[in-house]
């Protein structure tokens, strides 16, 4: 008997029955075929099987599975098999589920039916992505491989981005144990151009994060203590897992005492019971504190301790205005700048201490209420300005060492605490632009002492009061109006300098150094100068050589002038005598005539 026969007759006997429900004992026992019956047999047994469009889109049921493949029913002649990678989405897949598959073709050479699932996917998977992100469906997707940048998700058979970002709520450490497992996700943005989608795992668990943290947030009080476990550690605090919910313990919060690092009190995924110190529903932020849990380190100091008593402790932090010393844990007291030294020098704190010194200070305030102790250091040492006019009095002559150059003049360090200024103009007897012509930083120098400011802890200094002054010298030697010879040593706009036999330098106009003959004199040239004047305040000695020629010219000139007036003076004298007597003898004539003698 054919095998056409033989389904014939199978759907001929149990036609209200289901082919895999057929009885084929009961088929075997019946008797033989007419022409007739086998076709009426066909024509029934083809009405119990689903008509199978080629490239159609069919729902079918799973009824096999194994490590290789899945079988699935269609209704067809035949079931179809699918290879099982096709389903790794959906690792819940079991005997029963409804699947859709495309027919791809309804018999092979084989006669064989051949299907496909992840065509089927594909076919709508667009359509189904674009719904599931209207509506804010969550969806499951099989994570395929790392990328740059993140992983690449299998979502309705179209590749998705899921970026790094994206795939928890904490810093994920190694990628690669997320590789080949099934995750849900919500679809987060769709490129409708490029059909690019990307999905995000943290977005449902921050969802479910909020829930749990507004349910927290409701029950909190502030005071409570929790437990929680370190979930991150970041320079300015902690991030403490509360259950599902974070929240942060600030550096200031972790110990009482000073810390650069919250690494030195906690580590990363340890356990820790913590307070709540404050929290805001509307912003679900919550505030927690781990020192608080235990006594603050002000309560237990020594109620014996008081001002003025010398403690030792460690410099924790330095600024400009002061440093901080630890002088116990927790326990902190300020010395500022101007506790630290005598000397009026120190401007800065990294001047004087730094960070890990171990050092000595005497209390100067303690405030137990406000928790505040200020501390200084110079205290512990003389103070040199106490006996500063015993030890320098004015006049006395002393070697100091020049700390600080300045453009108007030198600070110089007697001793430790001690200092003076010498002002520029004290620096040397001679005119200068700058201090540091004379001296530089480090140098001894002999001083003398000039003045004193003991309130202001100030020390007026000299150096050139120690040498004779030059300019007595000067003054009496180059008087004004003395003529010496002197040669042009340099020629500029307006002026001149000259230097004269000894060395010492004068000043002139360009206009004074014109010789006799009208021309400019030159540098190199010597020739006669005077000197015009001579400051002691400026230091300075004026001098022309055009008066040397043009006062000797008006000299001659004068005494000439001078033997000429006296010439027409003796002339006039002979003039006038001799016209007054003959005047006197025609007065005394007339009058004889006049008496008719």
């Amino acid at each position: 008997m054919s095998e056409e026969i033989k389904e014939a007759k199978k759907a001929v006997l149990n036609a209200s029955v289901a082919p895999e429900e057929f009885d084929w004992e009961a088929f075997e026992n019946d008797g033989a075929e007419t022409g007739e019956s086998k076709k009426e047999a066909m024509a029934q047994y083809e009405q119990t099987l689903n008509k199978v469009t080629e490239n159609e889109v069919v729902e079918g049921v799973v009824t096999s599975i194994n490590k290789r493949e899945v079988v699935v029913n269609i209704g067809a002649k035949s079931e179809g098999v699918i290879s099982a990678p096709e389903f790794r989405y959906n690792p819940d897949l079991k005997v029963g589920d409804k699947v859709e598959v495309l027919v791809e073709s309804a018999e092979d050479r084989k006669g064989q039916l051949i299907i496909s699932h992840k065509k089927a996917r594909q076919l709508k998977s667009w359509d189904m992505v674009n719904a599931a992100y209207e509506s804010g469906e969550i969806v499951k997707g099989y994570v395929k491989t790392r990328t740059k940048g993140g992983m690449i998700v299998d979502v309705f058979g179209i590749e998705a981005f899921l970026p790094g970002s994206q795939i928890d709520i904490k810093p994920i450490r190694d990628y690669d144990v997320f590789v080949d497992t099934t995750m849900d996700f919500k679809i987060v943005k769709i490129n409708q151009e490029f059909k690019n989608v990307v999905v995000s795992h943290k977005a449902l668990l921050e969802a479910e994060q909020e829930q749990k943290r507004s349910e927290l947030i409701s029950k909190l009080e502030k005071g409570q203590v929790l437990e929680g476990v370190v979930k991150n550690i970041t320079n300015y605090g902690v991030f403490v897992d509360l259950g599902g919910v974070d929240g942060l313990i600030h550096i200031t919060d972790l110990s009482w005492g000073r810390i650069s690092h919250p690494e030195e009190v906690v580590a990363l995924d340890q356990k820790i019971n913590v307070v709540v110190l404050d929290f805001n529903e509307q912003q679900k932020r919550i505030a927690l504190g781990l020192k608080q849990l235990s006594a603050h380190p002000w309560e237990a100091l020594s109620a014996d301790l008081k001002v003025g008593d010398t403690v030792k402790g460690k410099v924790v932090a330095v600024a400009d205005y002061g440093a901080f010393i630890e002088v116990e844990p927790g326990v902190e007291g300020l010395v500022h700048v101007s506790e630290m030294s005598w000397s009026p020098r120190l401007h800065s704190a990294q001047e004087f201490l730094k960070v890990g010194d171990e050092v000595e200070a005497q209390i100067l305030t303690l405030d137990r209420e406000a928790r505040k102790m200020s501390l200084g250091i110079k205290q512990l040492t003389t103070n040199p300005w106490e006996s500063i006019r015993e030890k320098y009095p004015v006049g006395s002559q002393h070697k100091a060492t020049v700390r600080n150059i300045t453009n108007f003049g030198v600070f110089a360090e007697l001793e430790d605490g001690v200092e003076g200024l010498i002002h520029i103009s004290d620096l040397s007897w001679n005119k200068i632009k700058h201090p540091a012509e004379m001296v530089q930083s480090g140098d001894v120098i002999d001083v003398v002492i000039l003045d004193f400011d003991e309130n202001s802890h100030k020390l007026s200094l000299g150096h050139k009061q120690l040498t004779p002054n030059p300019w007595d010298e000067l003054e009496a030697k180059y008087p004004v109006g003395t003529v010496v010879d002197a040669t042009v040593s340099v020629i500029g706009d307006k002026n001149a300098t000259l230097t004269l036999a000894d060395g010492t330098e004068v000043t002139a106009f360009n206009r004074e150094l014109v010789k006799e003959d009208g021309k400019q004199a030159l540098v190199g040239e010597t020739l006669p100068v005077k000197v015009v004047d001579l400051r002691r305040a400026t230091r300075t000695i004026r001098v022309s050589h055009v008066r040397t020629y043009q006062e000797a010219k008006a000299a001659k000139e004068t005494a000439e002038a001078e033997t000429a007036k006296k010439a027409i003076k003796k002339v006039q004298s002979n003039v006038e005598k001799t016209t007054l007597g003959d005047i006197s003898a025609l007065a005394a004539l007339k009058d004889k005539m006049e008496k008719g003698e």
